[in-house]
């Protein structure tokens, strides 16, 4: 054997068994980069003081630029899809982004009250009133969170720190969908 080289065989390990190998022996895999962007809504959850607010005010400014450049009539869908890519990859990446910090629900996660803030105006026309007023109804039912908004967020990982935002966007989608139903947001 002298002389030789004994080559092994490369291994193929998943990110799930990296993920329960750290945690068995308790050290933290971090999380990759595509889930410190996506869960932090490119760094605005790192803003303080209160990050979520930072976030909720993130997403109405990428969606009153989104909408400049979208006719209003396709804006609902557009949002409607904006939601839905919110969601699907952000609670992986809220999922990834806990399990790195061993904390359940990081502050720094914001792209849950993205996807709640824009749920919230989803069905509006963006005006300042609309989304000012949108803003401060998500806002006001993520924090108070009103039965089922706290239950949800007893969901595990990700899903739990989204779905309770959804709910809260919800909430705020239907109340300024009955102010503007009776007039009073016009402009």
């Amino acid at each position: 054997m002298e002389g030789q080289t004994i080559i092994s065989e490369p291994t193929m390990k998943s990110e799930a068994s990296d993920a329960a190998e750290s945690q068995a022996s308790g050290t933290r895999v971090p999380a990759p980069t595509w889930a410190r962007l996506i869960s932090t809504f490119f760094g605005a959850g790192r803003i303080q003081p209160g990050p979520g607010t930072w976030g909720s005010l993130s997403a109405i400014l990428v969606w009153a630029i989104a909408s400049q450049v979208v006719a209003p009539r396709w804006q609902p869908e557009t949002l409607g899809v904006l939601i839905l890519i919110a969601v699907i990859i952000g609670i992986p990446a809220a999922t990834r982004m806990c399990r790195a910090t061993g904390i359940k629900d990081p502050q720094f996660i914001v792209i849950d009250e993205v996807a709640g803030q824009w749920l919230t105006l989803l069905l509006a026309p963006l005006t300042w009133k609309t989304a000012a007023v949108g803003f401060i109804l998500f806002r006001g039912f993520d924090i108070v969170k009103p039965p089922p908004v706290r239950q949800l967020e007893k969901l595990p990982e990700g899903t739990g720190i989204v779905a309770d935002d959804l709910a809260a966007g919800a909430f705020g989608l239907a109340i300024l969908q009955v102010l503007l139903h009776f007039g009073l947001l016009r402009s």
